[in-house]
């Protein structure tokens, strides 16, 4: 499996051979620096870690600091590690090297993508699993069109089953999209335009696999 670390720029649209119009998702996709590569014999496993996103100095964890001059490059946001990098890589993926979108991506592959949703905080029902409410406001019912209803709980079980669909925090979960097809490339800007939408708001992180 290859990769590689991006930022979300924001959604557009354009209109494909047909005449549809495809909603997509413009990625800010490298370059990310090597900064890492693990193989059977020392580490257990073949893979490739990647950094993307210039950072501070001085808010870098010293660790983190020698970790990075060890690979010959500055502090960096977003570390990602990627399992058995395809075998077409070998040579590119050396401690220091960099990897850019065109480098791994073409018009027409289909890529995951993972990012963290956007939060809402604490939400009811309604907006969380997509109840429809207890229905009109007949039957003496003033104050309830968006309330959950019965959970089932009686003398038996006497108690709340695990799992059960209630009000809560939403948001904020790290979600993988699958199979969405890049339907151009921009290797100058290391741009990628893929079709559908990508989990996260507008400059968050997003990891793309193939």
């Amino acid at each position: 499996m290859s990769g590689i670390i991006g930022k979300k720029v924001g959604m557009t649209s354009i209109f494909s051979a047909d005449g549809r119009n495809v909603a997509c998702t413009l990625i800010e996709a490298g370059p990310c620096v090597v900064t890492q590569v693990k193989n059977v014999e020392t580490d257990g496993y073949n893979a490739v870690q990647l950094a993307f996103g210039e950072r501070k100095e001085k808010n870098t964890p010293k660790p983190l600091i020698g970790h990075f001059k060890k690979a010959g490059t500055t502090p960096k946001q977003k570390v990602v590690e990627f399992r058995d990098f395809r075998v077409e890589f070998e040579g590119q993926v050396d401690l220091g090297k960099s990897v850019s979108a065109g480098e791994v991506f073409i018009e027409g592959d289909f890529v995951d993508a993972i990012g963290t949703s956007k939060g809402k905080g604490f939400q009811g029902v309604v907006k969380r699993h997509g109840f429809a409410g207890v229905g009109g406001q007949t039957h003496g019912q003033h104050n309830r069109g968006r309330h959950p209803g019965s959970i089932g709980a009686c003398s038996w079980p006497s108690r709340v089953f695990k799992g059960m669909r209630m009000a809560g925090r939403t948001g904020g979960d790290r979600v993988k999209v699958v199979n969405l097809r890049v339907l151009k490339v921009y290797p100058e800007q290391n741009l990628l335009l893929v079709s559908g939408s990508v989990p996260g708001p507008k400059n968050s992180f997003v990891i793309l696999e193939k």
